[in-house]
C-alpha cells in the first residue's frame, strides 16, 4: 500500500512540474509575440519621427515602447532556464540598447535604416526564442493567436508603408510589404471564417470593409502617401481585432 501511495505521490508530483512548464511556455510564447508586436511598432515610430522630427512627442512613445521591451525580456528571463533562450536574450538587449543610442540622436537616413535593420534582428530573436516552446492550443486559443499576430501584422505592413515611402524603396521592402499584406489577407479570412455570435458581426464587417480600404492604398504612388491617416485608419482596425481577440480570450 505504502508503495502505490509512492508512486501515485510521483505521479502527482510530474504532472505539477510538466503543468508549470506548461504555463511557463505559455507565458514565454506570449512574451515572444509581444517583443515581435513592439519592434515594429518601434520602427514604425521612428520612422515618422524620422519624417517630422519636431514631433517632441514621439520621442516619448519610443522610450516607453523600450520600457515595454524590456518588461517582456525580463518576464522571459525570469521563466526559462534554457541558456539557448538566455544568450538570445542578451543578444536581443544588445540590439535593444543599440535602438535606444539611435533614437537618443537627430534622425537621418542612415539611422533610419539600421532601425529598420534592428527590428527585423528583434524578430528573428523572438522566432527563435518561442520555436523551442511548445504549447497544446485549443480552438479559442488558436484563434486569439491569430488575432496576436494580426495586430503584430498590421504594424509590420504600417512600418513597411512608411518605409517604402519614404525613401527606402528597395527590392526587400517592397517584397516585404507585399508579403505581409498576404499574411494580413490569409489571417483575415481564418476570421471571416470562424462563426462569433452576432454581438461581433459588425466588428467583423467593419474590420473587413476597414482592411479593404487600407488595402488599396498601401501600394500606391508616393502622391497618394498619407502617413497620419494610415496611422489613425490602422489604430482603428487594430481596435476591432483587440475586441475580437479579448472574445477569445474570454472563451478559452
Amino acid at each position: 500500500m505504502k508503495k502505490v501511495i509512492y508512486i501515485l505521490l510521483v505521479i502527482s508530483s510530474l504532472m505539477n512540474i510538466s503543468q508549470a512548464a506548461t504555463r511557463g511556455d505559455v507565458k514565454i510564447i506570449e512574451a515572444s509575440e509581444n517583443i515581435r508586436y513592439l519592434s515594429q511598432i518601434i520602427a514604425k515610430n521612428y520612422i515618422f519621427y524620422y519624417l517630422y522630427p519636431q514631433k517632441g512627442k514621439m520621442v516619448d512613445i519610443l522610450n516607453q515602447s523600450i520600457e515595454n521591451l524590456n518588461y517582456n525580456f525580463r518576464m522571459i528571463a525570469i521563466t526559462s532556464k534554457d541558456s539557448d533562450t538566455k544568450d538570445i536574450l542578451e543578444f536581443l538587449a544588445y540590439s535593444k540598447e543599440q535602438i535606444k543610442e539611435i533614437i537618443e540622436q537627430e534622425p537621418d537616413d542612415e539611422k533610419t535604416a539600421l532601425m529598420l535593420d534592428y527590428s527585423e534582428t528583434i524578430i528573428e530573436g523572438a522566432d527563435s526564442i518561442s520555436s523551442s516552446y511548445e504549447y497544446p492550443f485549443s480552438k479559442e486559443e488558436q484563434m486569439w493567436m491569430v488575432t496576436k499576430k494580426i495586430t503584430y501584422l498590421l504594424q509590420r505592413v504600417t512600418k513597411y508603408y512608411m518605409a517604402v515611402h519614404s525613401g527606402f524603396d528597395n527590392v526587400t521592402n517592397k517584397e516585404q510589404l507585399q508579403d505581409t499584406i498576404d499574411k494580413l489577407d490569409e489571417n483575415m479570412q481564418i476570421i471571416n471564417e470562424y462563426k462569433y455570435p452576432l454581438v461581433l458581426k459588425k466588428d467583423i464587417e467593419n474590420m473587413y470593409i476597414s482592411w479593404k480600404e487600407n488595402r488599396k492604398f498601401l501600394t500606391k504612388s508616393k502622391n497618394l502617401f498619407l502617413p497620419v491617416i494610415m496611422f489613425i485608419s490602422i489604430s482603428y482596425l487594430e481596435d476591432i481585432i483587440n475586441k475580437i481577440s479579448l472574445y477569445h480570450s474570454k472563451n478559452q
